[in-house]
């Protein structure tokens, strides 16, 4: 393995490190975006019971201790704050930490995806780095010697196929995160939406479900 790398010359430095990077981000964001930790069962009960019991003195702790949570803790908790306001305003204040928390959500997709998109490039370079290499072999001692090609041309192979396995897995687990951060935010829009009509009477807490 290690002979591979040093074939395909300085241009696999930065192709491995590439690769290093997007495994840690698929690693962090398998974990962050379990639908148990993003959109709990059950949360939604916790905060209508919550709702019903603020004149008590259910207080500012209760929130902090929803908005730890999970991020729809943080959703529902922009909205049980703002209970005794109107609807709209209420549908506001979640809309606006329904929008910070869809953005944590996709924290280093971005990076992801442009690992994706340069690794790929860095192949390409290192094949016409290589290939400058073998035709410098050519014009100075000819081409009487293939074992004085082999090393342009190994540089050539190693670095595209190597930028190119690194591309294929990291642009389907960025297209896979794309899809579940959109599936989990929808979920907490109609988490939210249920909270808000059963506060403002449009439906029975027996339509609250877990």
């Amino acid at each position: 393995m290690l002979e591979i790398v040093k074939a395909g010359g300085w241009l696999m430095v930065p192709i491995l490190l590439c690769s290093v990077i997007a495994v840690a981000i698929v690693l962090e964001r398998l974990w962050a975006l379990r639908r148990s930790r993003v959109v709990p069962r059950g949360l939604l009960l916790t905060v209508w019971d919550q709702a019903r019991g603020a004149d008590s003195g259910g207080g500012e702790i209760q929130l902090q201790r929803l908005r730890a949570r999970s991020p729809l803790g943080q959703v529902l908790a922009a909205g049980l704050a703002a209970q005794d306001r109107s609807r709209e305003v209420m549908k506001e204040t979640i809309e606006e930490t329904g929008r910070r928390v869809a953005h944590e959500l996709e924290r280093f997709l971005n990076t992801l995806g442009t690992i994706a998109m340069i690794t790929p490039l860095l192949g390409l370079l290192g094949t016409v780095v290589g290939m400058i290499e073998v035709f410098t072999v050519i014009t100075e001692i000819g081409v009487g010697s293939p074992r004085d090609l082999a090393g342009g041309i190994s540089q050539a192979l190693v670095t595209t196929a190597a930028g190119i396995g690194v591309a294929i897995p990291t642009l389907i687990f960025h297209r896979y995160f794309r899809g579940r951060v959109d599936e989990l935010v929808l979920e907490m829009e109609m988490e939210a939406v249920k909270l808000v009509e059963v506060i403002h009477g449009e439906r029975s807490a027996s339509g609250v479900t877990a």
